[in-house]
């Protein structure tokens, strides 16, 4: 079975925190690391095109349908939804950040 190709929307939110991943990243571990952790986030969210529903549902947003996913890279959380045409990347976020805090992710707009 053919899984139907989904365009990705990413969030300004989304935006913002990988922009912060980086620039933490770079301080920590350099700018190589860094940017090779900035590329394979870029690819695994471009990938949500055909492969949205490889990931399991976010433990934290659970619903009937399903819809709210997350990916797991290193110590991150990437949060997105899945809509009837599209995929909506919404947030990225350390693992260590409280449940309660990452619910608030139902509430943002793509």
């Amino acid at each position: 079975m053919e899984v139907a190709k989904k365009e990705v929307v990413r969030s300004d939110f989304y935006f913002a925190d990988i922009q912060n991943i980086y620039e933490y990243g770079e301080v920590t571990f350099g700018e190589r690391a860094a940017l090779i952790f900035y590329e394979d986030l870029k690819i695994i969210v471009r990938d949500l095109e055909t492969n949205y529903l490889v990931n399991p549902e976010c433990r934290h947003l659970e619903t009937k349908t399903k819809i709210y996913r997350n990916i797991i890279l290193g110590s991150y959380l990437i949060i997105y939804r899945i809509r009837a045409n599209k995929t909506e990347v919404l947030r990225a976020f350390h693992g260590s950040r409280s449940p309660r805090i990452i619910k608030q992710v139902r509430k943002v707009k793509v």
